[in-house]
């Protein structure tokens, strides 16, 4: 090393032990503070015993909020201690001192100077690190724009808090960094990324934070992590006015939740609602289904082709906006009914309290935009209300005309017998009528909207589903002969993952969703297996459309029920901005020249994807005829002997892994198949179904195909490039020739 290289690291190795040092100073004083202030709420807990006081109430509060701040401070350094930044700016703010900002996972600043000794990556200024050229430069700051000089660019390598080398960078040079998170293993990449955004990611992850985006990204773009980044930038920047837990992730199942576990805490992301689609609309509805496997059907189409699947084809019908319409027809009628039974009045005895006729321009026209159930309640406490108002008014005047009325027979009558008679008549009549009246007056609300049944959604819906006479109504556009294959479609009852959006929206304008499901913002990953209904729905129901979407068509494995194109969710999302991207980091060029072979085949025109510069081995074809296991086994070990941790031996179908896994374990190869429910093995050879590989990325993989190839069709293409474009260092394809897996001549 030369002398002035030995010297600048001698200078970093000090910067960080004084960082170190500080965080140490930090993490004992917070431990004390944590101590005094557990103290504090004991002794205020303690009070509370024998004194009824607020100020203890008081008391606990705040030192409740004191003891989650510092506990939160301590847990943030504790996670970073070992690496406290990742990257430095030597930077000048405009009419301002130079500056040495060091970018981490989290900010700390010093107690007494207010230097800030780590800098937040999602801060304005650490823009200037990931988006930045050298020189002259502009940065955003909520509404303003600073301006400064970028002097440098470093990059640091530090393991378990000790430094191993640096390195200056800008834009013309290899980012040495984000090459070693490249040809890291896959199981630790993931909470890595934050160091190594790349200016496309990080324009996408600050994109402006109250419209909607929609993201095309390649496989291997980032676009998980993109996701990720960009709700714990939205929770940095929007925080102290927003509830972490009204904001949701769609995973795409439950395996791609245990997958992304770790991340989220590391970037400061806590008490978010994760969930797939089915679990959520559930939930929201509490409804319960159980569904039948979308997964079977998929497999179901790719053994039988998709060419088998009819012209006039239901799972897809139903995720349209045509079939909302027709949903929407439905409620129409259902709102009709219910507005044909305002034509009575609302009266006490023979005193009308308010007209049927305003109650049905409420309830049709001034309450049209509340959920049907809701403007019912509103309706029912108005004439509440009013019965409350009128019937001091009724009782009143009937009181007045009760006293004229005997009055008149005291005065008016001279026969003593007479007028004892009449008026012991009015005075009995008047006492037996005004507490009748009185009661009435209670129930009138009740009474009066009882007539208004709730339903229940499921058993509404199933009657659509089911009735002759409301589908011709309702769906004139279907011949007689579709109608027919709808009605037999549903004879039986099972339920779909197709009907979800249904329901969702059923219940959404009958009954709203609940407040605790209701959420504001809402995060899709592969949100092209989400068909444009279940957007709508979902868009409909949580009255937002504050929806980060991020997916590729080229992976839309179920899009003979989903989205084939993004102009539609466009105008379904008119204020979303649309990104693309079409760089690959997970594989290298070798790989990426495979799976492009198979993307240039797709119906979708999708441009090819461009792999970042890293090299390795060409992918491998192992010629053999039927699944062998010792051809098997000397693949795995050679990939065991290059380091490789995480590897996957994709197939076609479950039922092709349930085959394997047995050969395989009984061969004496420990092999697990990986489920929706799976928990990611580390050591294992994990048999994945090609369905359920999306979304994940292993170091090596290896394909194999023998009694079910895969086929020239869009179905089996995107399965094909799924399976390829999951390995980030090693590719094998082991199967009787090379057109198995449409790489023929």
């Amino acid at each position: 090393m030369a002398e002035k290289e030995h010297f600048e690291f001698q200078k970093e190795v000090k910067r960080l032990e004084y960082t170190k040092q500080y965080m140490d100073e930090i993490l004992e004083a917070s431990q004390r503070d944590l101590k005094a202030v557990q103290d504090k709420i004991k002794e205020s807990m303690a009070n509370l015993e024998y004194i009824d006081s607020s100020d203890s109430y008081i008391n606990i509060l705040t030192n409740s909020r004191f003891f989650e701040l510092a506990l939160n401070q301590k847990e943030s350094l504790e996670a970073v201690k070992k690496k406290p930044y990742f990257a430095r700016i030597h930077f000048q703010r405009t009419g301002e001192a130079e500056e040495l900002l060091y970018i981490g996972k989290t900010s700390l600043f010093h107690n007494e100077t207010f230097e800030p000794i780590i800098v937040d990556w999602r801060s304005p200024v650490a823009n200037v690190y990931y988006d930045g050229r050298l020189g002259e430069i502009t940065y955003p700051v909520r509404d303003e724009v600073y301006s400064g000089h970028l002097y440098s660019k470093r990059q640091y390598k530090i393991e378990n808090g000790n430094l191993l080398s640096f390195q200056d960078v800008d834009l013309t040079t290899n980012d040495e960094l984000l090459q070693d998170a490249l040809s890291g293993k896959a199981d630790v990449r993931l909470t890595e990324i934050v160091a190594t955004i790349q200016k496309e990611q990080n324009e996408i992850i600050r994109a402006h934070l109250r419209q909607p985006i929609l993201v095309q990204g390649a496989a291997g773009s980032g676009k998980t992590t993109i996701a990720l980044h960009r709700i714990s930038y939205f929770l940095y920047t929007m925080g102290e006015h927003f509830n972490p837990e009204q904001l949701m992730i769609l995973a795409p199942n439950k395996l791609f939740i245990e997958y992304i576990g770790d991340v989220l805490p590391e970037l400061g992301v806590e008490h978010i609602c994760q969930t797939t689609y089915e679990e959520y609309v559930q939930h929201a509805t509490g409804i319960k289904l159980k569904l039948q496997n979308p997964n079977e059907q998929l497999e179901a189409i790719v053994e039988d082709g998709l060419d088998t699947l009819p012209s006039f084809n239901i799972p897809q019908i139903k995720g349209t906006l045509f079939y909302r319409e027709i949903l929407e027809r439905y409620l129409t009628i259902h709102e009709q009914h219910l507005a044909s039974l305002f034509d009575e009045d609302v009266a006490i005895e023979k005193y009308k309290i308010i007209r049927g006729s305003h109650l049905k321009k409420l309830f049709l026209i001034a309450f049209s935009y509340m959920p049907i159930e809701k403007r019912l309640e509103r309706i029912k406490k108005i004439i509440q209300a009013e019965v409350k108002r009128k019937s001091k008014s009724v009782i009143d005047t009937l009181n007045k005309r009760y006293e004229d009325m005997i009055g008149k027979a005291l005065s008016g009558l001279r026969d003593p017998d007479k007028r004892r008679e009449m008026v012991t008549k009015f005075i009995d009549e008047r006492d037996e009528r005004l507490p009748k009246i009185k009661a009435e007056a209670k129930s009138t609300a009740s009474t009066y909207m009882r007539r208004f049944e709730k339903i229940k959604i499921k058993p509404f819906y199933r009657k659509f589903l089911t009735d002759r006479t409301i589908l011709s109504e309702i769906a004139p556009e279907w011949s007689i002969d579709e109608q027919e294959k709808f009605l037999k479609y549903h004879k039986k009852e099972q339920w779909a993952v197709e009907d979800l959006a249904a329901l969702y929206f059923l219940h959404a304008k009958i009954k709203g969703i609940p407040d605790q499901w209701k959420m504001r913002v809402v995060f899709i990953d592969e949100v092209q297996d989400y068909s444009l209904f279940q957007l709508a729905a979902l868009k409909a129901g949580l009255e937002t459309d504050m929806f980060t979407m991020v997916g590729d068509l080229a992976q839309g494995i179920h899009s003979y029920r989903s989205i084939t194109e993004w102009d539609s969710v466009l105008d379904l999302f008119p204020r979303a901005n649309y990104f693309t991207l079409q760089k690959s980091y997970r594989t290298t060029i070798e790989i990426m020249e495979v799976a492009n072979k198979i993307l240039s085949k797709m119906d979708e025109d999708l441009p090819l994807v461009e792999p970042v510069v890293r090299h390795g081995n060409i992918p491998t074809f192992v010629q053999s005829e039927e699944f062998n296991n010792e051809v098997i086994q000397e693949i795995y070990e050679k990939l065991l002997q290059s380091g490789h941790q995480s590897i996957a031996l994709i197939c076609k179908t479950s039922k092709e892994a349930t085959q394997y896994s047995k050969q395989l374990n009984a061969f004496g190869i420990e092999a697990t198949v990986l489920k929706e429910d799976s928990v990611l093995g580390k050591t294992q050879l994990l048999i994945v179904p090609s369905y359920l590989a999306k979304g994940l990325e292993f170091d090596a993989v290896i394909i194999v195909a023998f009694e079910t190839p895969y086929f020239d069709t869009p179905i089996d293409r995107k399965l094909l490039y799924v399976g390829l474009t999951r390995a980030m260092h090693d590719l094998y394809l082991v199967g009787p020739n090379k057109e198995t897996f449409l790489l023929g001549k």
